[in-house]
């Protein structure tokens, strides 16, 4: 049987939650993976991690029932590029240092 395509993408910044940059199907989801591949992101496959942010609307936070899972998978692609997650700024409380909100 054949399945539909989907793909989203996530930006974290280090000041709140991650926000929803973009979701699509089919060949916007093409598109986003083919951008993702040619900016060297990550790509990872987690179809209920996808479900829940394709109810989402672009630029909105994500919610705090998806941080764990958010949390997981931002850590999975800074391990695999090499690269550390972006610092919090000066002066943002301890609690949105230690995670997202």
């Amino acid at each position: 049987m054949w399945q539909r395509k989907r793909a989203a993408a996530l930006r974290y910044d280090g000041r709140d939650a991650p926000r929803v940059v973009a979701t699509g199907r089919d060949l916007v989801a093409e598109k986003i993976l083919e951008a993702a591949r040619a900016a060297g992101v990550p790509l990872r496959e987690d179809p209920v991690l996808m479900e829940a942010l394709a109810t989402l609307e672009l630029a909105q936070e994500i919610p705090p029932e998806l941080y764990r899972a958010v949390a997981e998978a931002l850590a999975w692609a800074y391990r695999l590029s090499g690269t550390s997650p972006p610092a919090a700024p000066a002066g943002t409380p301890a609690r949105r240092r230690q995670g997202f909100g």
